[in-house]
């Protein structure tokens, strides 16, 4: 934001005193209207940490032309967008983002996941075309920032796991491994466990995934990844060990309470234990710190259709009232019966 000051001549001490008098007076007048005036993007952003995706577009919306025109307020619609799953607004945005500001990183990022996002959901011959667009803005964004550890990962889970096709291959992803090793090393196990298992060495994949717990500032989010490791080979005893840890370290961490949404969704997934996931989405919902990347409504539907499953009708409905309170837009909320 652009500093607006004042200068004036001095021409004795009174005269000086009176003109600085005058000036504290007009710099508190400007600080509180300041703080009258909330920055439009950053409540947009705020309410979009907080799961209110109604609220954030509604913000978006109304923003003056000059802010609802920029690269900033085009990604965070695209962002808003994201987290209600609809994928090709959302990335029909983010283009807007890009052409906007090309030297962002984490516009093309975004771009990327979106259209990622699409191509999962789409017919196998446009499928193609999305993937690799999606790739090439992964690379954009790490060759624009190679200390970017998001971009660096999720361009290693491409080439993990794409097709040689679409630009994929085992080698390329240990090759952001080893960039990752310098940048963030958790992640750069995590990657090399998800090269080790499309690989089928579940062996080597299980002691990666323990490396990165090892390493990580914050273990909270790599246990509950072990934990999905297990789930996926039906070692259930071990699994429920790992989400345990996870619950743990997050209950020490207060920036890793979305790793308690992801235990959550392993048990769910599972189809294990769901009064413990539904106590770790009560410990998210409660938690000051909820973020974009486990949006609160998803969080009240999933406790939703665990209530229904346990036989509470009532609460199922609450909780799917509070999530379409938040996101109107959300079409799983919208097609919850009970």
């Amino acid at each position: 934001m652009r500093r607006r000051g004042a200068s004036f001549r001095r021409s004795g001490k009174r005269s000086a005193l009176a003109v600085g008098t005058v000036a504290l007076i007009v710099a508190i007048a400007a600080l509180t209207q300041a703080q009258a005036v909330p920055n439009g993007l950053a409540e947009a952003n705020s309410a979009l940490q907080a799961g209110q995706a109604d609220k954030a577009l509604s913000l978006l919306q109304s923003l003056p032309d000059d802010e609802a025109g920029s690269a900033q307020a085009h990604n965070l619609k695209c962002r808003v967008l994201y987290t209600l799953e609809q994928w090709e607004p959302a990335a029909k945005e983010c283009e807007r983002a890009v052409k906007l500001d090309d030297k962002n990183s984490m516009e093309h990022l975004w771009l990327g996941r979106a259209l990622g996002e699409m191509a999962d959901k789409a017919s196998f011959v446009t499928a193609y075309g999305l993937a690799k667009r999606a790739r090439a803005e992964f690379e954009r964004a790490v060759d624009l920032d190679e200390h970017n550890a998001e971009a660096l990962a999720d361009l290693g889970e491409f080439y993990s796991a794409a097709p040689g096709v679409v630009g994929g291959g085992s080698d390329k992803a240990a090759a952001i491994a080893a960039k990752l090793d310098h940048v963030d090393p958790a992640r750069a196990h995590e990657l090399r466990s998800g090269i080790c298992q499309e690989n089928r060495d579940f062996v080597m994949a299980e002691q990666e995934m323990k490396q990165a717990i090892a390493v990580s500032p914050h273990p909270a989010f790599q246990w509950m990844r072990l934990a999905s490791f297990y789930r996926k080979h039906q070692r259930w005893t071990e699994m429920e060990s790992a989400v345990q840890s996870g619950m743990t370290a997050a209950e020490r961490d207060r920036h890793a309470s979305v790793a308690l949404f992801n235990g959550a969704s392993v048990l769910v997934k599972a189809n294990r234990d769901p009064e413990l996931a539904k106590r770790l989405l009560q410990m998210y919902l409660a938690s000051p710190t909820s973020t974009e990347e486990a949006p609160t409504f998803v969080a009240h539907v999933c406790m939703a259709r665990l209530k229904a499953q346990s036989g509470d009708a009532p609460g199922a409905r609450e909780e799917r009232a509070e999530a379409l309170a938040l996101a109107d837009g959300y079409k799983p909320a919208r097609d919850l019966k009970f």
